[in-house]
């Protein structure tokens, strides 16, 4: 790596005076919406340790939720690692416990992960917002939580669900790359639905031979910089930024080449993959990656593996499975699916062997079959099974989504509460919170058993 070094903002004004800077404008959000000054307030008793133990008191409102099925089966206990470093940061450990979660466009949305985030963070401690990736950049739905804005308008986009994808892809599961080598981004947190989320540290994911980037701040804070020498993963450098402060918005630069005739040779690999945001504090740091139409196959792939292990996960959640339920009910092959999810976790065991593993069933929706015209997916049950019975046979955490939220016929119940969204495959804001409150839920009762000296995983 290379050695620590100074940049203050006056030395990089002339560099800013050129490139416009962008940023969206804030648009609130129903989930997590806490106003900027209780964060504040709240900031200074996050450093008071050791925490009060988590009680199982986050009640989801949804009447059909099976409360007896609201449970982490794990008789293996292989969470039980996991579990212990929340202990530690109950007990006022100065340490931060890294979760991904892993997803369909049911967690790239951020509303299903965002609350599952938020009731962690509140419970054992908010070390920030995490990963984020520059989803709108690549033309698709984001968070709302985080803006992410460029002047480039000419990106390459690769993603996991690509047969093939253009460029190479990051832990984010997908990759942007430029021609052009006059790279800026404005990384800006919201100033209502991501309340709490100011940051002093940021770190830029980018392509070993892409342009490292440099940090402009509008006042006086300085910069400490690392530019990444060597690759943490195979083809992959990172950069970190730390400031002097908090705050919630800050914009990078592209750093000139000192000789031209190497700019114009490298600048076609100009691939970025997407930033961490940390405050420096203790607590969970919860990284959700998501890609609409995703499936286990898509994230099996072993040199994508080991760039999302370098988010150090102690966990990994997982939520797939509804795209490999949306095909006919005649083409969908349990024996498949279940050797696609197998080799997704002989992967990730392989790359990141401390990592526990949480599998997660989908909740009930239906399937479109016409033009204004679905039924329910069938599919849906004979998924969960198989997650279950997988999990069960090879010592896997499980969470049965499915089950806690009524099973067959549960579709209709999240219909009538208004809880779907338009294209019944997908859940309304309010339904995905309500989900987010059972998993945060069951991963308290394990906690709390695990405490209590309970041994059976809620199996």
């Amino acid at each position: 790596m290379m050695k620590w070094k100074k940049y203050w903002t006056d030395y990089l004004t002339g560099i800013a005076i050129a490139v416009p800077v962008v940023l969206a404008a804030a648009v609130d959000s129903n989930y997590g919406a806490v106003s900027a000054k209780e964060y504040e307030e709240v900031r200074e008793a996050e450093r008071m340790y050791p925490r009060a133990a988590p009680v199982d008191s986050v009640c989801p409102l949804i009447d059909f939720a099976v409360d007896s099925l609201c449970c982490i089966a794990d008789p293996q206990r292989s969470l039980d690692a996991f579990l212990g470093e929340l202990e530690t940061l109950l007990s006022g450990k100065d340490t931060v416990v890294n979760v991904v979660h892993l997803g369909d466009s049911h967690v790239q949305a951020g509303f299903y992960s965002g609350q599952v985030m938020r009731l962690l963070q509140d419970a054992f401690g908010n070390a920030g917002r995490g990963w984020i990736s520059p989803l709108k950049l690549a033309k698709v739905n984001e968070p709302k939580d985080y803006y992410i804005t460029s002047t480039i308008r000419d990106w390459e986009i690769g993603r996991c669900i690509q047969k093939d994808p253009p460029c190479p892809l990051g832990p984010g599961a997908m990759g942007i790359r430029t021609l052009s080598d006059r790279v800026d981004f404005s990384i800006r947190i919201s100033p209502v639905s991501g309340a709490g989320y100011a940051f002093r540290q940021v770190v830029l994911y980018r392509d070993s031979e892409a342009a490292p980037m440099l940090p402009v701040h509008g006042d006086t804070l300085p910069f400490d910089i690392c530019w990444g020498s060597e690759d943490e993963a195979p083809g992959v450098v990172t950069d970190t930024f730390r400031l002097s402060e908090e705050t919630d918005e800050m914009q990078l630069l592209a750093a000139p080449r000192e000789d031209p005739a190497d700019r114009t040779a490298r600048k076609s690999a100009n691939c970025y993959y997407g930033f961490s945001l940390t405050n420096g504090r203790p607590g969970i740091l919860y990284h959700a990656v998501g890609q609409n139409g995703a499936m286990f196959v898509n994230y099996s792939r072993p040199e994508y593996v080991r760039r999302l292990a370098l988010l150090k996960p102690s966990l990994i959640i997982v939520t797939l499975g509804t795209n490999e339920a949306s095909v006919p009910e005649s083409r969908f092959s349990a024996e498949r699916f279940v050797e696609q999810m197998d080799r997704f976790v002989r992967t990730v065991k392989d790359c990141m062997p401390g990592t526990a593993i949480l599998i997660t069933t989908p909740a009930e929706s239906f399937r479109r079959v016409r033009r204004q015209q679905h039924e329910q997916n069938r599919n849906i049950p004979k998924v969960a099974a198989a997650i279950r019975d997988y999990a069960g046979s090879n010592g896997i955490a499980c969470f049965d989504l499915y089950g806690a939220t009524g099973g067959v016929n549960s579709c209709r119940h999240w219909e009538k509460a208004n809880l779907l969204g338009r294209d019944r495959v997908h859940y309304s804001v309010d339904g995905y919170c309500e989900q987010g409150k059972l998993l945060y839920r069951a991963l308290i009762r394990l906690k709390l058993n695990q405490q209590n000296g309970e041994t059976d995983g809620g199996d």
